[in-house]
């Protein structure tokens, strides 16, 4: 019986996924020699992967060296051999290894990149020493995510939170439309009347209708050190999301060892990361310590602690500031990432005295926070599995 193609090619397609993997040094034991677009292929990624990059294991001949002109050629090449994805990794994995930050300072290298979350958080990380050429395609490219994640999240978000806002506004005279029999039964289970089987009502319980007055506040209180720049991102479109939104009073304060309120620019979230500074060290307290003073109906209010927890400033001082905002009414939620990625390295003794003090916290992604912040603002339990 004569093998198919398909048995036949196996053994040569698997040498030859090797052959990419290991590199082509004498060690690899392949023997597979690649030709045509497996070799420009592997040549791509042995300008990143090889010779003279910090890499564990053996070291392939190549590099891209510090010439933006090869620079931006590689990054067009591996466009048109790897899906985006793929993509993405190797640019991240570029910018690590190879120390090419500062190359994305020039137009034409940010013209050439793929876009993505995490190469927003290396421009903004680079903000402030991009000459003024540099900037206006950095926004461009910037703006391009901004767009593609509210295209994304915006629906989702608004009508998660209208729902919140109608259901958590109860009103004691509703129309009968307006009803909420569920709530009105439970409520009103003592006058049941068991010979007649009837329940009389001796209390209505309703859904508010949605009206343009504001009805809740929300705090998003967010850390701009370096390890959370994909969630300031997150962040600043959420924020302008919940801006959007007429019953919603939104405040945004992102903070290091400094506080910075950028509620006025949250009509436009470009804007608001333009005007973070990621990187630096961190004071909690001192953030929740303006958060705190900007508050005026806690029972009313949802402050939204996004941070790692490596505290720089006074440990005590934030507990308290966290414990009297929540005997004060005010809803408490902390997020150790609003990103992709799950939690990153976080201070564990700090979420757990969080934790007891009703604010527990867990990481967050962007898909599920419309869910998280409808349950904060109607006072459910947060629909975090693993919260606390």
């Amino acid at each position: 019986m004569t093998a198919g193609p398909t048995e036949s090619g196996a053994p040569q397609e698997r040498l030859r996924r090797w052959r990419l993997v290991l590199g082509g040094e004498e060690a690899d034991g392949t023997g597979h020699k690649l030709t045509g677009q497996d070799a420009a292929m592997d040549g791509a990624l042995a300008a990143l992967y090889g010779k003279g990059t910090p890499r564990a294991g053996r070291d392939r001949s190549a590099g891209l060296g510090a010439s933006a002109p090869a620079v931006a050629r590689w990054l067009g090449d591996i466009r048109g051999y790897f899906p985006s994805s793929v993509v993405q990794v190797m640019q991240r994995d570029a910018i690590d290894r190879l120390g090419l930050a500062t190359l994305l300072l020039e137009p034409e290298m940010l013209e050439a990149v793929e876009a993505d979350v995490h190469l927003v958080g290396t421009l903004l990380s680079l903000n402030k020493a991009m000459p003024d050429t540099t900037k206006e395609t950095a926004r461009v490219v910037v703006r391009k995510v901004v767009d593609d994640l509210e295209r994304r999240l915006a629906t989702r978000t608004r009508a998660a939170l209208s729902g919140a806002l109608d259901r958590s506004a109860r009103v004691r005279r509703p129309r009968h439309q307006d009803i909420d029999w569920n709530r009105t039964i439970a409520a009103n289970l003592k006058h049941y009347l068991p010979e007649q089987r009837t329940l009389v009502p001796e209390r209505l319980v309703g859904h508010g209708r949605a009206s343009r007055s504001v009805r809740k506040e929300v705090v998003l209180c967010v850390d701009q050190s370096g390890s959370m720049a994909a969630s300031v991102v997150y962040a600043s479109v959420f924020g302008a999301v919940l801006a959007s939104m007429r019953s919603i009073d939104t405040r945004l304060v992102v903070f290091d060892t400094a506080v910075v309120d950028l509620t006025d620019q949250l009509a436009d979230p470009v804007d608001v990361l333009f005007g973070t500074r990621l990187g630096g060290g961190t004071d909690i307290n001192r953030a929740l310590a303006y958060c705190q003073s900007r508050i005026t109906r806690p029972t009313e209010t949802v402050v939204v602690l996004i941070s790692d927890l490596h505290e720089g400033g006074i440990r005590d001082g934030m507990l308290k500031r966290v414990a009297a905002m929540r005997a004060a009414g005010v809803r408490f939620v902390t997020l150790l990432a609003l990103s992709d990625e799950g939690a990153p390295a976080y201070d564990r003794e700090h979420a757990a005295a969080l934790g007891a003090l009703g604010a527990p916290a867990f990481a967050c992604t962007p898909d599920l926070f419309p869910e998280v912040m409808a349950a904060a603002i109607e006072g459910r339990p947060l629909p975090i599995s693993d919260a606390g």
